[in-house]
């Protein structure tokens, strides 16, 4: 074996195949019987074998680099770290930081490795195409925040490989991964209901975007099919803060509420800690319940009752549709819908 660490010619004899053999299974080429694979990558971990990245990048034409873009509002970022507040709210929610490990969680095995980028500025949504363009990255992962993201539409149409986070607003051939928001909804009105509360309110999300839209859409179609055809809402942003000045509202309006549905974690947890501000106990005065899963679910007090969003699952399979794009394995866009789940805590 070379002083310089194994090599091709290494792996070839220990698996018993070819050089070109070897080369075309880390190179990840397709119509290679499943077992000579199989020889080939165990004859890889005997070895410790690691591919050269420049060279393979030579013969592949491939970065092995994904682009998680993460897509906010039209206006123009700031360039100070510390006062760029979409950078803020993004570091802030918990919701990220789990798509990041559900991506990482399926790219790092591949050899793929990830480079997070924020598209909050026309200039910087350029900026994300011609990285694609020039081939620094060999595809991207959107996660968009802004309702009329024209990003996902400008990947289609430049037929930049792309999958993003949720059904874009705007509609365009691109592949998608989504949760069933309405069903998550209608699970929380309906345990609201089973607990007796009669006077139910909602924090919705930002509704001009869908999934804001559809959690309030199968909450109020839970609560009709209870005998509830008004519900008080106060809008929010997925914040904390948005959660505190919405709940606020609501407890101004309508002092007598015995139950609230947040559109997320954070504003759930924004409306608890009005609830206690104001007198009011958890569950047995306001039950209260979130939307995620998240760790502020866990966190928050009393933990929260919440409808779960596997989002390390969901960012894992976008990461995984993306890879068949590139892979040459895929050509249609496709969609992956999820099913949500209540998870009962102690806030509800």
């Amino acid at each position: 074996m070379s002083k310089q660490g194994p090599t091709l010619e290494d792996v070839a004899r220990e698996a018993g195949v070819s050089r070109a053999t070897v080369s075309r299974v880390i190179n990840g080429v397709r119509n290679v019987d499943p077992h000579i694979q199989k020889v080939v990558r165990e004859a890889v971990e005997r070895t410790g074998y690691t591919p050269n990245q420049a060279a393979r990048a030579l013969v592949t034409r491939r970065a092995q680099t994904i682009a998680l873009v993460v897509s906010g509002a039209g206006e123009e970022a700031d360039d100070d770290p510390h006062t760029n507040s979409f950078m803020a709210r993004v570091f802030a929610d918990p919701f990220f930081g789990r798509v990041v490990t559900g991506v990482v969680g399926f790219l790092r095995p591949r050899g793929l490795h990830p480079v997070l980028m924020f598209a909050d500025s026309e200039s910087a949504r350029r900026d994300v195409v011609a990285y694609l363009r020039r081939g620094s990255a060999d595809g991207a992962l959107v996660v968009s925040t802004h309702a009329e993201d024209p990003l996902p539409a400008r990947f289609a149409a430049e037929g930049l490989p792309a999958v993003c986070f949720t059904r874009p607003a705007v509609p365009a051939p691109i592949s998608y991964v989504d949760l069933a928001h309405r069903r998550g909804g209608l699970l929380a009105a309906q345990h609201l209901l089973e607990r007796g509360c009669r006077r139910p309110a909602t924090i919705t999300g930002p509704l001009d975007m869908s999934a804001g839209q559809e959690r309030l859409a199968g909450f109020r179609e839970g609560m009709e099919l209870g005998g509830i055809r008004y519900v008080p809402l106060a809008e929010g942003g997925f914040t904390l803060l948005s959660g505190v000045a919405a709940m606020e509202r609501l407890l101004e309006e309508h002092p007598d509420i015995d139950g609230v549905f947040a559109a997320n974690d954070l504003m759930a947890q924004g409306a608890c800690q009005v609830l206690h501000e104001s007198g009011r106990r958890v569950p047995q005065d306001v039950a209260v319940i979130g939307f995620d899963d998240s760790s502020v679910a866990v966190t928050c007090q009393p933990p929260l009752t919440t409808v779960r969003q596997p989002v390390e699952e969901m960012a894992a399979t976008m990461a995984e549709l993306l890879h068949e794009f590139i892979q040459g394995e895929r050509v249609e866009a496709t969609s992956r819908i999820f099913e949500p789940e209540l998870v009962v805590r102690a806030s509800a």
